[in-house]
């Protein structure tokens, strides 16, 4: 997908050139980075991380776009923060290739594409959610008839604090009964795409789908422009991961070292934020 002309964006093009899709292997259910011995295909032809081995997602798959580092980082804080919409199209291009990954997945009837909602003092305030202009770009892309658009259905029925700084169980307790489904008739036996802007912890959007899935939903997949990557904001160069589709290999972190902690209790600590 080419990024380079667009107009009306305050972004350069060698920084637009820079965003890339996520590449080597990553977790078939959350989308997170797959880095140790867990590197390999389950008996199902699935890869899951170290996290979804031990827990059930509430949600069927996460897919994401890119990293969100650098200038996809930007471009969404562009956004979401000085109110550049037309940086939702370019997100909304972008999400649309998630989308296609889940196409498959879809069953024969219609699959409800529902944005995170920002609580009524938050969008009054910055005027716009992004995660539904990012929904509606997306759907102006992908044109398909399948996929039906519902800004409602969703609530957001108290303000929640930013997640940032908080531990897994300030997180949690956040996010707890912040959301509700408005209409469950609407929601029940429905294939249901949650679309936001960004997967960082998992937290929102375990706990969007939990609701949905409680007011009845058959089933619930997750799609974002960006996800936080283990190494994401590392030094690191992907190419040398990639080479071919799949192709990552553990050797090249080898001698790596990451200031964040030990893979273990990076696991640990997101295993407890997702508990229920």
């Amino acid at each position: 997908m080419s990024l380079l002309n667009i107009s009306r964006l305050p972004v350069c093009p060698d920084c637009l050139g820079e965003i890339h899709a996520i590449r080597g292997k990553v977790c078939s259910i959350c989308g997170e980075r797959v880095l140790s011995s867990y590197a390999e295909c389950d008996a199902d032809g699935m890869l899951r991380c170290p996290i979804c081995r031990r827990l059930d997602r509430p949600f069927a798959r996460a897919v994401a776009y890119g990293s969100y580092d650098g200038g996809l980082r930007e471009l969404i804080h562009l956004l979401k923060y000085s109110g550049v919409l037309p940086a939702g199209n370019v997100l909304g291009r972008m999400l649309a290739e998630g989308l296609v990954k889940l196409e498959p997945e879809f069953g024969p009837g219609k699959v409800l594409i529902v944005p995170v909602p920002l609580y009524k003092g938050k969008r009054r305030q910055r005027g716009f959610n992004q995660a539904e202009l990012i929904a509606r770009s997306a759907l102006k892309n992908r044109r398909d008839e399948r996929l039906l658009l519902a800004t409602d259905v969703l609530l957001r029925t108290r303000a929640t604090q930013s997640q940032i700084g908080l531990t897994s169980h300030q997180r949690r307790e956040n996010m707890r009964g912040a959301f509700a489904v408005a209409r469950a008739a609407e929601v029940t036996g429905r294939e249901i795409v949650l679309v936001d802007d960004v997967y960082t912890t998992g937290t929102t959007a375990t706990e969007c789908a939990r609701v949905l899935g409680k007011a009845g939903a058959a089933k619930v997949w997750v799609a974002t422009v960006a996800r936080t990557l283990k190494l994401a904001s590392k030094n690191v160069d992907l190419d040398v991961i990639e080479g071919a589709e799949g192709s990552f290999k553990v050797s090249e972190f080898q001698g790596f070292t990451d200031n964040t902690g030990s893979e273990e209790q990076f696991d640990q600590e997101h295993l407890e934020t997702l508990k229920p």
